[in-house]
């Protein structure tokens, strides 16, 4: 399985330094997310499949999260921006296909894979690799689904965001991979992370600060409609069942 052309050569030149500050503010959040998440858990070594430009791996490093780094990523900008970051405990920095990652079975204690598998064309076949190479994985996906999300084809394709979930269709995905679901966390954008989006309209902040209130007020809501979705799972030995 290879990744499409057109994809490819789209994310080849994706990261810039003009996108590095607003992509660093929040590769925070999801950073803590992470760290979160895995509490009690001691990882000898880490992996992050799509790295980007590396924020994240930047910021678990000053969080002393593993002294054993590594990451791949489909994109040669994104490398050439890993690499200038000299991001301490950060090993292997690898330039691969988006499908196949070339360690062996069993080979890391955690994969980490935020804001990732909304870009895939073959998410199966990504989380069975992911599957194979680790004991441990961290998920995190945007939560893009509305009622007439087909109303909005080309807000998201203009973000890269070929899939939709909800936390439950997210869930479903992974259990039906037979990956085992520990814990998980639904979030809402932070402050810092809004404004940007409405510098000149502040009564679409106020909006959005009214949904979130209403969100946070009732937590089968948020459950069902958060802005991200973080999920810890653990692998199990069995293949996929059907009928």
């Amino acid at each position: 399985m290879q990744l499409s052309e057109n994809i490819k050569e789209t994310y080849s030149g994706q990261y810039d330094s003009e996108s590095v500050e607003w992509r660093k503010m929040g590769a925070k959040y999801k950073a803590l997310n992470i760290i979160e998440l895995s509490k009690h858990i001691q990882f000898r070594n880490v992996l992050e499949v799509g790295a980007g430009e590396g924020s994240i791996l930047q910021w678990l490093s000053q969080s002393s999260f593993s002294t054993d780094l590594n990451c791949v990523e489909i994109s040669e900008s994104g490398i050439e921006m890993i690499k200038s970051k000299q991001i301490p405990h950060l090993n292997d920095i690898v330039l691969f296909d988006g499908y196949k990652i070339p360690y062996p079975d069993d080979h890391f204690d955690l994969v980490i894979c935020s804001h990732v598998m909304e870009h895939v064309e073959h998410e199966r076949m990504l989380l069975r690799e992911i599957k194979r190479v680790s004991k441990y994985q961290i998920f995190e996906v945007p939560i893009d689904f509305s009622f007439y999300v087909d109303k909005k084809l080309k807000h998201f394709l203009a973000y890269g965001h070929i899939n939709i979930y909800t936390p439950g269709l997210f869930r479903f995905l992974l259990q039906s991979e037979n990956f085992d679901v520990i814990r998980d966390k639904c979030s809402l954008y932070e402050d810092e992370m809004i404004r940007p989006f409405y510098k000149n309209n502040k009564v679409g902040f106020l909006l959005v600060k009214l949904k979130h209130l209403i969100l946070e007020t009732f937590p089968f809501l948020l459950g069902i409609k958060p802005n991200t979705y973080t999920v810890l799972t653990a692998k199990n030995d069995q293949k996929l069942k059907i009928f």
